[in-house]
């Protein structure tokens, strides 16, 4: 019996070994790395989104602008964000018609010009 002992404190003595033996990881000793972006997921900046977003409201140029990033832009941020803005530009068209066709907009036309 004595021999089935020793085994089994043999055992967890090397188990405890193994565990106590494995080096602790710190986070403060690692060291940051820098992440490197492809040209074409390159961020656009605050300001970027705010030119952009001024140079898509000028009427006829900045909607051919629109439609053109939309479709060849190389970036994939600025191309999402001018698709996003001409879908505004088709929505807000909708709009415009569907009001103008029912009359509404005449009415409103009409209250503004009388007052």
């Amino acid at each position: 019996m004595a021999t089935k002992t020793t085994a089994k404190t043999a055992k967890t003595t090397t188990k405890t070994k193994t565990t106590q033996s494995k080096p602790k990881t710190v986070a403060a000793t690692r060291t940051p790395r820098e992440v490197i972006v492809p040209e074409d997921y390159e961020p656009i900046g605050m300001w970027g989104y705010f030119g952009y977003q001024l140079l898509f409201a000028i009427p006829l140029i900045g909607w051919v602008l629109c439609v053109m990033f939309a479709l060849t832009a190389r970036n994939y941020n600025l191309r999402n964000f001018a698709r996003s803005q001409f879908c505004y530009l088709i929505i807000a068209i909708v709009l415009f018609c569907l009001l103008a066709g029912l009359g509404v907009l005449n009415t409103v036309i009409d209250a503004l010009m009388n007052q």
